[in-house]
């Protein structure tokens, strides 16, 4: 018996990006080159974190026509970008990822809040996911790993780390510490 694929995660990129501060407020047109560079690398990241392993996950972004060495379709953080060729919009792309997973009986999870696509595969049975969904749940897990991580700073690796202020001041005026 064949080893089942996981879903296809396809998210919408741009769409995604507009849609949160998270991504906007680290968007820089100063530098003169790519503005949507640190954007793009930390909404892969953040799908890579929501993907966890339950997902196949694929973020679409509109090249506006020009794939170039600067913005190769790769795959990094288990993520697969796509961006998108001349004359080839991003729901596009998005539409024959989709037919082409259900072609294959595979499940696919669509994430995108724009209406053309949503209507466009509205008719294909596809779970819909609008961006404000994702960028909540993307907000709850990066406050669950700053948690994590402020919970792992306080841990107290050593007995004289875990005794009370007061103990820990008796033993510090003995050693001679104060």
């Amino acid at each position: 018996m064949a080893k089942q694929r996981p879903p296809l995660l396809v998210v919408d990129g741009y769409n995604v990006i507009y849609k949160s501060p998270r991504y906007t407020s680290v968007m820089d047109e100063s530098d003169g080159h790519d503005p949507f560079m640190r954007a793009r690398e930390m909404l892969i990241g953040d799908v890579a974190a929501y993907a966890q392993g339950r997902y196949a996950p694929i973020v679409v972004f509109d090249a506006a026509g020009n794939v170039s060495p600067d913005r190769p379709n790769l795959t990094r953080a288990g993520v697969k970008t796509i961006f998108s060729q001349t004359g080839e919009t991003a729901d596009a792309v998005i539409e024959r990822l989709v037919s082409d997973a259900r072609r294959e009986n595979r499940d696919v999870t669509v994430v995108t809040s724009d209406n053309t696509i949503r209507a466009t595969v509205g008719g294909i049975p596809v779970t819909r996911i609008s961006s404000d969904v994702l960028v909540s749940d993307v907000g709850d897990i990066v406050q669950d790993v700053e948690r994590a991580n402020d919970e792992r700073n306080h841990v107290r690796f050593t007995l004289e780390d875990r005794l009370d202020p007061k103990t820990r001041a008796k033993l510090d005026a003995l050693l001679g510490r104060r």
